[in-house]
């Protein structure tokens, strides 16, 4: 059992997220990290941008029909990375990660680049032997190396993949890779292109299975979210995006999630934060969803 002064309430939280840890079943963190990005950095200001802005956002989801202050969940805000060691950076992610999920609680991690979620997994996979990952995204990311870096935003989902035991991977808005990826994907996971098609027949197959979600925000259209550091044309609308989590409801085992990506400094409009502000409120209260079942 982890002291109840182990975390203690970040001073602004996002929304309404202000309850005690030990009063907490959803733990919200920030992982500042952008040391690999490879087009355009900015991602480790996420985490306060979208706590700042979460003050114009109202708690209630119509979507839902739930409420985030009636819920227990803690912000304990930007986690304290030595920056531009990679290794290090996944490794307190990994450490804080392991100590939240010996209470018994659900991790809900910004993002940072989406490197960061290797370090939520590796602890994840140990206490879940039978994980499956869905992943939204506008890329592959599962490259073996990239630009020299086993270590990568391009190589996660490959480093996740290969520590997963008996569960895998199913991927929804992918317009970006490598072929290499392409071709490795058609024989290795469930890659769905484009769109979110295929999105109901993943939750069938895994109703009652642990699953961890990973949004990376650049799945959606840059015309609905600029704000990232690898826009890619052709994505998602918002409404599509807030569709698919709406589904995933159906899901019985909803074990952590991510949203990573959002580089709020190439948006000066706050659009794209606003956006994310609003991909976390739901993700929030997904997680919150099956808290009474």
């Amino acid at each position: 059992m982890i002291s109840k002064n182990r975390f203690k309430r970040n001073l602004q939280v996002f929304q309404s997220c202000d309850k005690e840890y030990k009063d907490s079943s959803v733990v919200i963190f920030s992982s500042p990290m952008d040391a690999t990005c490879s087009f355009r950095p900015g991602t480790r200001f996420a985490g306060p941008a979208i706590r700042q802005d979460s003050i114009g956002m109202e708690w209630y989801s119509p979507y839902f029909n739930m409420d985030l202050k009636d819920y227990g969940t803690c912000d304990i805000g930007d986690l304290d990375l030595p920056m531009g060691d990679v290794e290090k950076d996944l490794k307190e992610i990994s450490r804080v990660t392991s100590l939240i999920l010996k209470d018994g609680k659900k991790t809900m991690m910004i993002g940072g680049e989406h490197l960061v979620t290797l370090g939520t997994i590796r602890e994840y996979v140990k206490k879940y032997k039978d994980l499956n990952i869905i992943h939204f995204d506008a890329h592959t990311d599962l490259r073996e190396e990239f630009l020299g870096r086993e270590l990568s935003h391009a190589t996660v989902l490959r480093k996740c993949y290969d520590l997963l035991d008996g569960g895998t991977i199913y991927q929804f808005g992918i317009r970006s890779g490598d072929r290499s990826e392409f071709e490795w994907a058609k024989t290795h996971i469930h890659q769905h292109l484009f769109d979110t098609e295929g999105l109901d027949e993943a939750i069938e197959a895994l109703k009652d299975k642990p699953v961890y979600i990973t949004i990376d925000l650049d799945v959606l259209d840059p015309s609905v979210f600029p704000g990232t550091g690898t826009p890619e044309a052709g994505g998602i609308t918002f409404k599509e995006l807030e569709a698919a989590i709406l589904k995933m409801r159906k899901l019985n085992n909803i074990v952590g999630a991510d949203m990573v990506e959002l580089s709020p400094d190439y948006d000066t409009s706050h659009v794209s934060t606003q956006v994310a502000c609003k991909v976390l409120r739901e993700l929030v209260l997904l997680l919150h969803s099956h808290d009474n079942n």
